[in-house]
């Protein structure tokens, strides 16, 4: 009877343990359906598009900024879907950008461009809800990419040049940046822009960007060029890796001075004309 008790004890106490297990998992599954469930989704905070008449046909140009107001998650694999029609109500095109991850409490400045051979006289853009990934780092961590040295230029032919520089404020080299160009009236409104792509940026140094609209139809209407670069590619990944790596320091040339022979923060010792 003693061995038997003994083994109905222990056999009761594996199945509390087994079910407070059970328990814990499914509230902590439960947490994070909950969790994700209360995400607020990207919103766009403005876009714009414009159809113009090229050499081979008509250039369909789009421009949008999507903001994120979750702080400590990522929206990865969104995708942006343009669908152009004519004046009949056809579809002439139809396009499926993947879009970067926009991060935590961020913005996502994005373009496209696309030529086609039917005029379009209508068109839309929708966007396919992201996926939520939450940061392994607060949003401080993920420091923004310094622009720098924008100059524009507006040329005979109807395009317009925006050129710089961009840099890393982290330790990590960078595989690849995109540098996004909005282009804005002097009141502030979205006409078009453009991306181009910056490779292999180095701590400490400048890549030079070029980059040349064609789709805004007036291009005397530009008043400003606002360039913002970022982590190309639709997941948190590039991002997380060069923050995880931590920040380059702020000062990476050696001193070119000595020493001081005595370190001038040292206390200076007790004599009888400072001691009180």
């Amino acid at each position: 009877m003693t061995y038997s008790t003994r083994t109905v004890t222990h056999g009761t106490l594996l199945v509390g343990a087994m079910a407070l297990l059970l328990a814990a998992g499914c509230s902590g599954a439960e947490q994070r359906r909950q969790q994700v469930a209360e995400l607020r989704p990207l919103t766009v905070k403005e876009q714009t598009s414009s159809v113009l008449k090229g050499d081979d046909g008509y250039v369909v140009n789009w421009a949008g900024v999507l903001v994120n107001a979750n702080p400590w998650h990522f929206g990865e694999h969104v995708v942006a879907t343009v669908v152009a029609k004519d004046a009949r109500g056809n579809e002439v095109i139809r396009v499926e950008q993947p879009l970067d991850a926009v991060p935590p409490a961020g913005t996502l400045p994005f373009t496209g461009q696309v030529a086609v051979e039917d005029e379009p006289s209508a068109v839309s853009i929708q966007y396919r809800p992201a996926r939520w990934h939450q940061a392994g780092r607060i949003v401080s961590a993920f420091r923004p990419f310094p622009v720098s040295g924008v100059l524009t230029d507006r040329k005979d032919d109807g395009s317009y040049l925006v050129t710089g520089y961009v840099g890393s404020p982290y330790a990590l080299p960078v595989r690849s940046l995109a540098v996004t160009a909005l282009l804005r009236d002097k009141e502030g409104r979205l006409l078009g822009g453009g991306s181009t792509f910056v490779d292999d940026v180095e701590a400490g140094e400048k890549r030079r960007f070029i980059l040349q609209v064609k789709s805004v139809e007036d291009t005397r209407k530009i008043a400003t060029a606002e360039v913002t670069a970022r982590t190309w590619g639709s997941s948190s990944r590039p991002y997380e890796q060069l923050a995880f790596g931590g920040l380059a320091p702020m000062n990476t040339a050696k001193p070119t001075t000595p020493p001081f022979a005595r370190d001038r923060g040292a206390p200076l010792p007790l004599t009888g004309e400072n001691r009180q």
